[in-house]
């Protein structure tokens, strides 16, 4: 949980030291609360929220904006051959960079949907709002997303 945590984290404060800390903060929270962690039904939708309201505690705290942050995924490139490395590497950079345009919220929902893996039920636990907002704008961040690269990918033909 603690990668998941603190690309989380890194992708809303885009500083690794912060990230890293707020991570920290957020498991020396969850061990204080450790006798009563059997009441939590999702611990991870939990923590997830945990880091999310740090985040916007240390951004409350500074007075600054959020601004999305270039994170490396792993991704079946590592065997591939090298074109196919560079188109992979290529891919995900124009999708970090679409994800830089877009809203926060959409940002958020795309990451941790399709980057993350989570349910909309666990999203919904994280970000603190109804699962037909996420569906309506994980479709929209999905559409931009699609409609940049193939803009991309049509440029000069």
């Amino acid at each position: 949980m603690q990668n998941k945590l603190y690309r989380f984290a890194l992708s809303m404060v885009s500083n690794n030291e912060i990230a890293e800390d707020i991570v920290q903060e957020a498991f020396i929270k969850l061990w204080k609360t450790r006798d009563r962690l059997h009441e939590i039904l999702n611990l991870e939708a939990w923590s997830m929220r945990m880091v999310k309201n740090l985040c916007l505690d240390h951004f409350k705290s500074k007075y600054r904006k959020t601004m999305l942050f270039e994170v490396s995924y792993e991704s079946p490139a590592a065997q591939a051959t090298p074109q196919k490395q560079a188109e992979v590497t290529d891919t995900l950079q124009q999708v970090q960079n679409v994800l830089k345009l877009l809203p926060e919220q959409q940002a958020h929902i795309i990451r941790l949907r399709d980057m993350e893996g989570y349910s909309y039920k666990e999203i919904a636990e994280i970000l603190q709002i109804d699962i037909n907002v996420i569906k309506v704008n994980l479709h929209r961040a999905r559409k931009a997303v699609k409609k940049e690269i193939e803009k991309n990918e049509s440029y000069g033909l």
